[in-house]
Parts: structure tokens; sequence; C-alpha cells
């Protein structure tokens, strides 16, 4: 779906978490930093996925990793998600679809015969410089931090 490849710099991105604080890319220099696209908050993919970056989190902050989850859902059912799952990292309000689009994961989806624009759950892993180091589009969500750690 994404035309962003290993190498490619990452789009330089700004948006606002569940909070209303402002993340930017530049935020992150000198850090590695794992964005990951999912389709809707609460959902129960999605939650599968952040509960494991959730459960692994002290791995991710001992080499030096930062998260950020981003999906199309507004601050306020971001905030819900991320409370009553206790995510120790933000979760930004994409409501606009601005990142969504500069990272390239909204496009066609097929659910139960059914086919509609969404987003496609995809991780990006950028280095200390900026610099996509993979995307990650095959997600398995119950084990995702082991696909970005190992």
């Amino acid at each position: 779906m994404t035309t962003l490849k290993k190498g490619d710099k990452a789009p330089n991105f700004s948006g606002l978490d569940q909070d209303g604080q402002l993340h930017k890319l530049s935020d992150y220099a000198g850090k590695k930093l794992v964005v990951f696209f999912y389709p809707k908050a609460s959902t129960p993919g999605c939650t599968a996925e952040a509960c494991d970056l959730r459960d692994n989190f002290e791995r991710f902050q001992a080499n030096n990793y930062e998260l950020l989850g981003v999906s199309a859902d507004s601050s306020k059912a971001q905030l819900k998600f991320k409370e009553k799952y206790e995510f120790p990292f933000p979760l930004l309000a994409d409501e606009d679809k601005s990142l969504i689009e500069a990272f390239g994961v909204w496009g066609p989806k097929k659910f139960m015969g059914k086919e509609y624009d969404g987003i496609h759950r995809t991780t990006f892993v950028i280095d200390e410089n900026g610099i996509i180091d993979s995307v990650i589009e095959k997600v398995k969500t119950k084990e995702h931090a082991a696909q970005i750690l190992d």
C-alpha cells in the first residue's frame, strides 16, 4: 500500500495526541521511533496490537525507542483507548488524515465482502536521523513487538 520503503526519509509530520499535545518528527531526533498506524481505537485487533506494544514497552525503552500510535479517531476516542488499557505512549488523533496520507496508509480495503476506504495497519520504524529503517505491512497484532525488536 505505502510507497515509503527502507532508506527513505520519513515524512516530516506533526500531529496532536489524545491530550492535545503536539508531536513532530524533529522531537524524536536522536531516538528510534516506531509509528504504528491502526484502523480504529478499541477494536479487537487494534487493542491486541497496542497491548502487545504496551507489555513490551520496557524493551523498547531499553533499546532507545519511542512509540507513537496513529489512527483517524478523535482525541476523545484516543484518550478513552489510552486510559482503558494504560498505554505508556501517545496516540495521535489524525482526524484530517494528514499523517495517514503522508505515510500512504489510507486506501481501499475489503472486510466481509464489502469494499471501503480505510487505514491499512502498517508500522514504520524510523532511525535516529529520520530515515525509515523498516516498514511492516503484515502486522501480527498479538506479537507485534517481536516483529519490531527481533
